[in-house]
């Protein structure tokens, strides 16, 4: 059990090729490009769910901050999905990656501090050094806000994989311990089953927390520099 704790998070290959590209590409699928006059009940209902969810996070950007909007619903559409396939069992989820996830938070942070340097230079600037500073704290200061800055995309990325991470070990876990204890005692292997169920039930509201935390915050990184 300790050896295949962490097998589902290694990444998936066929005959030695890496198949992350195609599971990336997966969630894609869920979403369809709607062609007829009227449309059916799931379309609908997706098309309701993304204009709901971008109204309530375009409503603190300005006309600059608006022009993302595609990135924004694109990027929490994406996650979303993609922490709900990991839930499936024999599945794969690209976002316990690392590395991925710092690909994701890396160039939209760099993107949104550019703009902000671009459009808000000196308001940009001004948030290295709050105004009253005493000359003895400048140095001091000016150095934690550059650090606060650039910890932001990692913290992003970090969050992201350890909640994700920590609900697949957990459900891991307790899935085999639930298996083991239906040969040993079949009440208190029931409990398990219940909790199993219950946990399952959290990660999937989880999931969707957690690509709506994401997007949430790289809008109001986008929104303190528009």
């Amino acid at each position: 059990m300790n050896e295949n704790l962490f097998a589902s998070f290694t990444t998936p290959s066929l005959m030695g090729i890496p198949i992350v590209m195609f599971i990336i590409m997966f969630p894609t699928i869920m979403f369809p490009s709607p062609n007829r006059l009227v449309n059916n009940r799931i379309i609908t209902i997706q098309q309701w769910l993304i204009k709901l969810i971008l109204k309530q996070m375009m409503l603190i950007h300005n006309t600059k901050g608006r022009t993302w909007s595609l990135m924004l619903i694109t990027l929490i559409l994406f996650i979303g999905t993609t922490n709900l396939l990991g839930l499936l069992p024999h599945s794969f989820t690209p976002t316990t990656q690392l590395s991925m996830n710092l690909g994701m938070a890396i160039p939209l942070w760099a993107g949104t501090v550019l703009l902000g340097f671009r459009h808000k230079t000196k308001s940009s600037l001004a948030h290295f050094l709050p105004q009253g500073t005493p000359i003895i704290l400048i140095p001091m200061l000016v150095i934690i806000e550059t650090i606060s800055l650039f910890i932001q995309p990692m913290a992003l990325a970090v969050r992201l994989t350890a909640n994700i991470t920590a609900g697949h070990l957990l459900i891991h876990l307790i899935g085999g311990a639930t298996s083991v204890l239906f040969s040993i005692s079949t009440p208190i292997a029931l409990t398990t089953f219940i909790i199993l169920l219950l946990l399952t039930m959290l990660e999937f509201a989880v999931a969707l927390i957690q690509a709506y935390v994401f997007t949430l915050l790289v809008s109001l990184y986008l929104h303190d520099n528009t």
